[in-house]
């Protein structure tokens, strides 16, 4: 009975070993990517669900970036900022899943669709459930009427960015998307600050949602974009338009009977 035990666990020790080995980069990337961006919005969002108040480092935060206020950068900012969703993600969005739709890339264009539309409704169930209102500190030169947290802008440019990041994994232009990306994000979620329509936690929060969204979408839909996967996407959409087209076929057979 002992040696059976033994044989079973080493059996299951050896599968537990190839299983791990196999998954190591999907597994931290759950940990990495999707539970601790999810631990630390959790950890923000109850702050503001109990005291629907600023942190303690919002304020002096948002003080000090209103301090370098001038009339250029009014300007600068209230027209950066716009590029966080409808002049800027949205144009570039449509463009590139144009492009996926044309390569018949399907689990990418399907990957794309569906991280930034979900980031809308994460991003629009998560103002009306918490309700936080937004700073008053100073008269906005572009003032904005819903609820706060998390900053939209935010959650917009980061989805984005980082939907295109797992879209180039791999690749020559990822490093590209990396740096111009990170400064886009960066820069889109200082307008908010410095337009005092944001408090630092809303800008913080719409980052770290976006990025558990966005990886945690990638180890479900697994898109590919880049050369060396190409052939592997194309095998899983043919395999997967022939078990969806089987059921149909056999519908339509019925009803031609």
């Amino acid at each position: 009975m002992s040696n059976v035990n033994f044989w079973t666990l080493s059996h299951f020790l050896g599968f537990f070993k190839r299983l791990l080995t196999a998954h190591w980069g999907a597994l931290v990337a759950l940990l990495m990517g999707v539970c601790l961006p999810l631990y630390i919005f959790e950890s923000l969002a109850v702050t503001v669900w109990r005291n629907k108040s600023s942190f303690p480092w919002d304020e002096p935060l948002l003080e000090a970036i209103h301090a370098t206020a001038q009339p250029q950068l009014d300007w600068f900012a209230a027209t950066l900022t716009k590029l966080g969703v409808f002049w800027g993600v949205f144009p570039a969005a449509t463009v590139i899943a144009i492009g996926l739709l044309s390569l018949r890339r399907w689990r990418s264009l399907a990957y794309l669709i569906t991280v930034l539309s979900g980031s809308v409704v994460i991003n629009r169930s998560a103002k009306m459930l918490l309700h936080r209102t937004r700073p008053s500190l100073w008269a906005s030169i572009a003032p904005e009427s819903d609820y706060a947290f998390p900053s939209g802008h935010a959650m917009s440019s980061m989805t984005f960015v980082a939907a295109l990041l797992v879209l180039t994994w791999g690749s020559r232009w990822f490093w590209f998307v990396l740096a111009g990306g990170s400064l886009f994000v960066v820069s889109i979620g200082w307008t908010r600050l410095y337009l005092g329509v944001h408090f630092p936690s809303d800008v913080l929060a719409g980052w770290l949602v976006s990025i558990a969204w966005t990886v945690g979408a990638s180890l479900l839909i697994r898109p590919r974009f880049t050369p060396a996967n190409a052939a592997i996407e194309d095998k899983l959409t043919v395999s997967e338009t022939a078990s969806l087209a089987e059921p149909m076929g056999i519908a339509a057979s019925k009803k031609d009977e």
